[in-house]
């Protein structure tokens, strides 16, 4: 079936987050799926009941927690489940019983969709690359097509951060990544560096299965605002410049750097805004700076007001990451017009989005000496950081807007949807 046959279509979707869960990728998966039923395609979500905040199930869902709750929509339905969180979140194993768990009630939920009518192509979100068995167990139960999409490559990821360290483990887990990548009619990922990790990894006749959709970012939400916002207040900073980190606070960024910047800057905020397993870590070595705030993750409401509180964020990811994750933030941080300070490989998607919209820098990562170099420079000039900023929300602007972001998977979708034969 060709892009050009706008047939509706009926998708199941399977994601580890949906509104009203704060999750990055939740926020993206959420929209993909209004773009798709503004697009007169009818959807049906699979996902879980909002955990993402504080690793649990918030309070106000606690009590749906084993069972199913179904919600009708005009453009189809979302089932919630229950994604069995643990509250440590460096408890790997935890996580990853929980992330099968979910899998496999999914698969179910899924397929309970499936049976009442028939479905033309399944939508699966990785990570947890387990969901791209469960979209295979929808899929091959009405015969429909799997679309799998990669917003982080697994394991590779974890593997460079040292977070799965058996070879039997990384053994089983690339097995699984191929077995999902074979399986799949279309493979979705961020950028080309993810493409090229992907493309390696299939049998040659396979790589045109791979294509590279970029996350959007609502520039009608994010807006930009002035640096003074309440939220500053609320963290009692002054009207010195503040750096910021917003996001996964986990094993993957390099937030040492950080650290080490607010010891050599005493006389600039540095405010580390999120939540993540290697938290607790970070904060015990902060303990003797003054000049850094940690702040839980916020309402998705405020976040244009936690973006604009900020006169430089940083984006740092540990070596050898750079092709296998796309940091989401950055799209919002230039919605928010603000500039950025990466610390990840070069030659890879962020660094290149900063130099092609010319809305912030980029240095080798783990490098303190550059990162604290460049750091100091950006902050000397604040004409530059205006400019910077300015010229980040005009990139976003003219080139990751939500509906064209809908339409390239819209498109994907119906190319690989079922054979409207069968």
């Amino acid at each position: 079936m060709s892009a050009a046959n706008t047939r509706p279509l009926r998708i199941v979707v399977v994601c580890p987050h949906f509104e009203p869960d704060t999750a990055p990728t939740g926020v993206v998966m959420t929209r993909i799926v209004y773009e798709l039923a503004a697009l007169g395609h009818q959807v049906h979500v699979v996902s879980t009941l909002p955990w993402y905040a504080k690793h649990r199930v918030e309070e106000s869902w606690a009590a749906t927690t084993w069972r199913t709750r179904t919600q009708v929509c005009e453009w189809g339905s979302i089932t919630r489940l229950d994604p069995f969180a643990g509250s440590d979140k460096r408890n790997l194993l935890r996580r990853a019983l929980g992330f099968i768990g979910f899998s496999v009630t999914a698969a179910v939920a899924g397929c309970r969709v499936a049976r009442r009518q028939k479905i033309d192509a399944v939508f699966a979100m990785s990570p947890p690359l387990t969901l791209g068995v469960t979209g295979w167990v929808i899929a091959a139960m009405r015969r429909a097509r799997l679309v799998v999409n990669i917003q982080d490559v697994f394991p590779d990821a974890a593997v460079e951060t040292g977070a799965i360290r058996s070879r039997g483990v990384i053994a089983a887990a690339r097995l699984l990544e191929k077995w999902v990548y074979r399986r799949a009619a279309a493979v979705t990922v961020l950028s080309d560096d993810l493409a090229e990790n992907l493309r390696a990894k299939v049998p040659t006749a396979r790589r045109d299965t791979i294509v590279v959709i970029p996350n959007f970012v609502d520039t009608d939400a994010i807006v930009p605002l002035d640096r003074h916002t309440d939220y500053r207040r609320e963290l009692g900073i002054d009207d010195r410049p503040v750096v910021m980190y917003a996001g996964n606070v986990g094993f993957s960024q390099s937030l040492e750097l950080l650290l080490a910047a607010a010891r050599r800057h005493p006389d600039v905020w540095f405010v580390v805004n999120g939540e993540g397993s290697a938290r607790y870590s970070l904060e015990e070595s902060a303990r003797d700076l003054a000049n850094v705030r940690f702040a839980d993750y916020q309402p998705a409401a405020r976040l244009p007001e936690v973006l604009a509180t900020a006169d430089l964020h940083v984006i740092p990811l540990k070596r050898g990451l750079g092709r296998v994750s796309v940091p989401s933030k950055t799209y919002s941080i230039m919605a928010a017009g603000r500039p950025a300070l990466a610390a990840i490989d070069p030659d890879t998607e962020v660094p290149r989005l900063l130099a092609r919209s010319g809305g912030g820098v980029s240095v080798d990562p783990d490098d303190e000496d550059a990162f604290c170099s460049a750091l100091s420079d950006l902050l000397g000039r604040p004409d530059r950081l205006a400019d910077m900023g300015h010229k980040a929300r005009a990139h976003v602007l003219g080139n990751v807007s939500p509906r064209a972001v809908g339409e390239a998977y819209a498109a994907v979708l119906i190319d690989h949807s079922r054979d409207p034969r069968t």
